[in-house]
């Protein structure tokens, strides 16, 4: 199961350095295009993509910390620094569409856009190639991290997205600034602020979850149930106890076996329940198997 944990280690890691990659050409090349086409829109995008780069050095941190293997003060592992910072990403990306938001309700009263010069075309291609570049990296984190079940690179993931929606606001800004009608910008900023809450709520609300030890979902238990029920030699499962920890999941099990054998036969039906299980889910990290004699009802 380690071995797991570490290549899920390798992808997020993988993707965070892509992603700073990423970033760090496209904002360049929108800081130069807002420069040259006379776009303050498209300059304050090229700021955002940059402020991206801090994300995913988060992103980078609670992934390395998490990973550390459990030792004497930390006996469960650290997982959860996962949790902790996606809390700080979900936090960051409520800010950004405030402040996108706040932007915008400022910009629509003090009708500031009336009488500017219209931006260059450059500025509308910048704004598209963005657009594209964005949606792309939001669609591969958000692969990767649906496969590794990481809350933190989906917030990152959200990032992504929120920059892409961001250049969608700066490219119906432009576009309306150079057709007359520039107040379609903040307009369509208070439409992205409003997708950007709702998903850094989502994601806070998921690393609380992870952080308080909340049980599996009904279908995972069930499913461990049934594995457990299929191992020769178990009569029924008496208890089951699940609880997510960061990322991975921890398990209490009873089972009941034939009350009449040895004890070395009962162990070696815990060790085949123990060993199932853990071969079977990827994100169990520790199970803990109890065995009861059978009732003579059972």
């Amino acid at each position: 199961m380690e071995n797991g944990y570490i290549d899920n280690e390798k992808a997020a890691m993988r993707v965070s350095v892509i992603s700073i990659a990423a970033n760090v050409v496209l904002s360049a090349f929108k800081l130069l295009a807002g420069l040259i086409a006379g776009s303050g829109a498209m300059i304050s995008d090229a700021v955002h993509s940059a402020s991206d780069v801090f994300s995913t050095f988060i992103v980078i941190i609670g992934v390395k910390i998490s990973g550390k293997a459990s030792d004497r003060e930390h006996p469960y592992g650290h997982e959860r620094m996962e949790c902790a910072a996606a809390i700080v990403l979900s936090t960051i990306l409520c800010v950004t569409g405030l402040g996108i938001g706040y932007k915008a309700l400022t910009d629509i009263f003090s009708e500031q856009y009336s009488g500017l010069e219209a931006p260059g075309r450059l500025a509308l291609w910048a704004a598209v190639i963005s657009i594209i570049v964005k949606e792309a990296m939001y669609r591969y984190t958000r692969i990767v991290a649906l496969r590794i079940d990481s809350g933190v690179l989906m917030a990152d993931a959200w990032h992504h997205r929120s920059d892409a929606l961001s250049s969608i606001g700066a490219f119906i800004g432009i576009l309306g600034a150079r057709m007359g009608f520039a107040a379609l910008d903040p307009v369509a900023s208070l439409v992205i602020c409003v997708l950007i809450g709702k998903e850094a709520v989502r994601i806070f609300k998921d690393a609380i979850d992870k952080m308080v030890d909340k049980a599996c979902d009904d279908e995972t238990e069930e499913k461990l149930r049934l594995n457990a029920l299929s191992q020769p030699g178990v009569i029924s499962v008496d208890l089951l106890r699940t609880r997510v920890f960061g990322n991975r999941i921890y398990i209490d099990i009873e089972i009941s076996a034939d009350g009449n054998m040895t004890l070395s036969e009962a162990h070696r039906i815990a060790e085949r329940v123990h060993d199932s299980i853990e071969q079977n889910f990827s994100r169990v990290k520790h199970i803990m198997v109890h065995v009861n004699p059978a009732r003579p009802e059972a």
